[in-house]
């Protein structure tokens, strides 16, 4: 820490702060706000308003014998606790000051004494007891509303604002008719977790820590330790030493120094070799050429025999050997120890720039009022340029410090910007020649304490120094890691591209048992911050879609900084055909026939197997009888299929029924037209299509039993119940002919619906002979059979660009009948039609099914 000093010929120097932060005027461990006496009735230090700051300097005092000497009734009343302890306030002796009161108070309560107790308590930045003394002040009837305001600010800096405000609302008084507000900022963009760095860190107040090149660490402490001054006994007059040699008076602990921890952790001193040096401060390490920059507070005790005279911190630089030590001195050029303060040096070896703070106030370095931040360019012989204002986007008229960058993003601390409470740490965007965007960092970097002297490794670990509760000394310097890991996800649809509507996403961190928020980037990726050594699951469901859940998320042993994952969000195909049949009936009945139970009880089967089937029955009659009367015919059909499977186990809530009598016939057998009883006979049916998926208001999890497969092309489902049962239709022929026979015109009446209900099928017509009769003879007979089959479909309402034929004679013989001789059952499986399905829409090009041989 680096203070300005005063002194006289016979005391030590001793700081002096300013601030509701304590390092608004330096680097500083301490945070000194002006007491009611220098405020002249102003309303007191309110948080982020109308901040008064004490000029940074020690004034060197002449401290005659002169006030010491007197009557001895003058001496006798000096003598009193509260009179020396008001003496010691004068002199900044804080400490002391404050140990007086309270033996005076302890004494005889009341309310001046207690007052002034917790004003030495703000001096010395004990927040707690500043706030306990507060209460205090304001239990007395006399209490002012300055008093009001000072319990309130300290209750902010110790979290305790809402039992101030009731406090001060039990007296008519609010915070907003008292000029007392709390800030407020969001958190960090980055999930930072902050830790006290022990190793360092001391029961005093350490904080401002930077490394060399080679893993040294250089901080600034004062763990000089304490020495209490006792009030003397008998007699103060000029023989006595006010101010020690060996410790600060201000707080009663040894002067702030540079030390350093080397590699193997050991701690030692870094000695100033600059003359009379009595605070060594902000360490800032220049690599290239192995300088270590510093600020300085010299004992000065007169100029030109002038006692009354201001001690302002300066920087200087110095070569540092292999262990540590510096090796003489070099001043930066623009310092001015009576002048103006020069501090908080940062060597920006990139830009070859020395960025600093001061509080020089000439109109030529453009100062926006209190301590600026200013940087002086440098060539390679350390010839330094005028500084140049850092400007309105970065200072304010109150206190900008701790200057650092790191790539394209400028760092400093500051009480003039907008933040929680004290002086808060804040990033601006860099350019050589502009800064822009200044915003608060946010917690946990930030609190309601003061926050100061951020820097950031390559691997972006943060360093910072704060004096928030829970360190260890007055002031801590605190490592935060980004300890979170990031989570990535790209979620498709079955295009491939990223989906930007909504979907929810639950996120589970299974270690810990939280929840872990999400958000989506500006590409619609979908984040997360994850914890070290944790395990994950997430959920992603959308309406219509399958949910999708990942439970191999992890980050234990995970090295890098983001987990990735591409996941695809599929719709669900609801009703989507995978399997047509039919069954039929005899004239004028509903009764199930026996030839009809076969396909019945395969149903039966594959709904047991497959919970996510359903079964559509859609039941027909012949035209003969009525319209009513068919009607109620086909519905006691479809009802007769729902009391058979349900004999079967399958519950009916899984069957859905539809009847339409006799206005959905498969041929021209209308009313009143003659038709053979075959063709009456294909009208009489119920046809069964198999649906998965079949309520579209249900969110259907995948079949475990289909985990595996693409739903995003829902044929294959199609196939996968078509494998199991295996009866695509082979149709046969008689010898030399290419009519159908009328076994075979259900089967394309089977295929017909299947076609129909689902429209991304194709139909691959294969037509084939025996091996009787010549080649080219064979070859047009497979045609017209080929052609037989596809008219009858088309003939049915199946498109003509679904089915495709082809024909092959006699080449492709189930049975060679030239090599063996042919029964006529053999011959008749060589005079065959062949039916293959496929995807159209993906260009599938047809799945070959195995030829039946019964």
């Amino acid at each position: 820490m680096v203070l300005i000093m005063k002194s006289s010929q016979h005391e030590q120097d001793r700081p002096d702060i300013m601030g509701i932060k304590g390092k608004v005027l330096l680097d500083t461990a301490f945070g000194m706000r002006d007491s009611p006496e220098e405020k002249s009735g102003q309303a007191m230090w309110p948080i982020k308003i109308n901040r008064n700051h004490m000029k940074k300097t020690l004034t060197i005092l002449g401290v005659t014998a002169g006030i010491f000497l007197g009557s001895l009734g003058e001496v006798a009343a000096q003598k009193t606790k509260v009179r020396y302890a008001d003496q010691q306030m004068e002199l900044m002796n804080y400490q002391h000051a404050l140990d007086m009161y309270k033996e005076a108070y302890a004494k005889k309560p009341n309310i001046e004494t207690a007052r002034k107790t917790a004003l030495a308590q703000d001096k010395i930045r004990d927040y707690n007891q500043a706030y306990t003394w507060w209460k205090t002040v304001v239990g007395y009837e006399e209490a002012t509303g300055e008093d009001y305001v000072r319990l309130l600010q300290t209750g902010i800096l110790t979290g305790n604002f809402e039992e101030a405000q009731s406090l001060a609302q039990a007296k008519g008084l609010t915070a907003d008719s008292l000029g007392v507000s709390p800030g407020s900022i969001p958190p960090s963009a980055r999930k930072l977790k902050l830790a006290g760095m022990e190793e360092l860190n001391s029961t005093e107040s350490d904080f401002s820590m930077i490394e060399d090149g080679a893993g040294n660490k250089y901080f600034v402490s004062d763990r000089g330790g304490s020495y209490p001054t006792p009030m003397p006994s008998i007699r103060i007059d000029g023989r006595n030493k006010i101010f020690s040699a060996e410790k600060s008076d201000f707080t009663d602990r040894g002067y702030f120094s540079v030390y350093r921890q080397d590699k193997a952790g050991d701690i030692t001193r870094v000695v100033s070799n600059v003359p009379n040096t009595m605070y060594l401060s902000d360490p800032s390490y220049a690599a290239s050429q192995n300088l270590l920059f510093y600020s300085v507070t010299r004992s000065i005790t007169k100029v030109k025999k002038n006692r009354n005279i201001m001690v302002q911190p300066e920087i200087y630089y110095s070569k540092v050997d292999p262990d540590g030590n510096l090796e003489g001195f070099t001043a930066f050029p623009y310092n001015d120890s009576l002048g103006y303060a020069v501090m908080h040096p940062y060597v920006d070896e990139q830009a070859k720039r020395l960025y600093f703070s001061s509080d020089n106030q000439d109109p030529a370095w453009g100062g926006q009022g209190g301590y600026d931040l200013y940087y002086s360019e440098y060539d390679e012989n350390m010839v330094f340029s005028t500084p140049v204002n850092l400007g309105p986007e970065v200072n304010t008229a109150g206190d900008e410090t701790h200057p650092f960058r790191k790539d394209n993003k400028f760092y400093f601390s500051s009480t003039g910007h907008n933040g929680l409470g004290g002086m808060d740490i804040f990033e601006a965007s860099y350019t050589p020649t502009a800064f822009s965007g200044t915003r608060n960092m946010g917690t946990p970097i930030n609190s309601l304490a003061d926050d100061f002297g951020y820097r950031e490794d390559k691997d972006r670990t943060v360093y910072l120094s704060s004096n928030r509760e829970g360190g260890m000394g007055l002031d801590d310097i605190y490592m935060a890691k980004e300890m979170y890991k990031q989570f990535l996800a790209r979620v498709l649809d079955c295009n491939g591209e990223i989906i930007t509507e909504s979907y929810l996403a639950t996120f589970r961190d299974k270690t810990q048992g939280i929840m872990v928020p999400t958000a989506r980037n500006g590409k619609g990726e979908l984040t997360a911050q994850l914890e070290p050594e944790s395990d994950f699951g997430i959920t992603i469901t959308k309406p219509g879609y399958f949910p999708l859940t990942d439970e191999s998320i992890t980050t234990k042993g995970f090295a890098g900084d983001t987990v990735k994952r591409e996941y695809k969000l599929v719709p669900i195909p609801y009703q989507l055909p995978v399997h047509v049949d039919i069954v039929y009936y005899d004239l004028d009945k509903f009764m199930i026939r026996k030839d009809a139970m076969p396909a019945l009880d395969k149903l039966a089967d594959l709904m047991q197997k497959y919970s996510f089937l359903d079964l559509l029955v859609a039941s027909h009659t012949d035209s003969r009888a009525s319209d009513e009367y068919n009607i109620v015919l086909s519905n006691n059909r479809a009802k007769a299929v729902t009391e058979y499977l349900g004999a079967k186990g399958i519950d009916s809530d899984r069957v859905r029924l539809e009847w339409f009598g006799e206005s959905q016939l498969v041929n021209d057998c209308g009313n009143g037209k003659p038709c053979a009883e075959d063709n009456h006979q294909l009208n009489r049916r119920s046809e069964l299509v198999l649906e998965a998926f079949p309520d579209p208001t249900k969110e259907y999890d995948i079949p475990q039993e289909l985990k595996d497969m693409d739903f995003c092309e829902p044929e294959d489902i199609f196939e996968k119940i078509q494998e199991e049962i295996n009866d695509i239709p082979t149709i046969y022929f008689d010898f030399d002919k290419s009519m159908l026979r009328s076994v075979h015109k259900s089967e394309l009446e089977r295929t017909a619906i299947m076609l129909k209900r689902m429209p991304n099928l194709m139909l691959y017509i294969e037509g084939h002979t025996d091996q009787r009769g010549d080649e080219a003879y064979n070859q047009k007979l497979s045609e017209r059979r080929a052609q037989t089959v596809k008219d009858y479909l088309k003939n049915r309402g199946v498109e003509d660009n679904r089915l495709e034929s082809q024909w092959f004679g006699k080449t492709k013989p189930i049975h060679n009948c030239d090599e063996v001789t042919c029964t006529p059952a053999m011959h008749q499986l060589n005079r065959r039609t062949e039916l293959r399905v496929g995807k159209s829409s993906y260009g599938y090009t047809g799945r070959q099914k195995k030829v039946d041989t019964m």
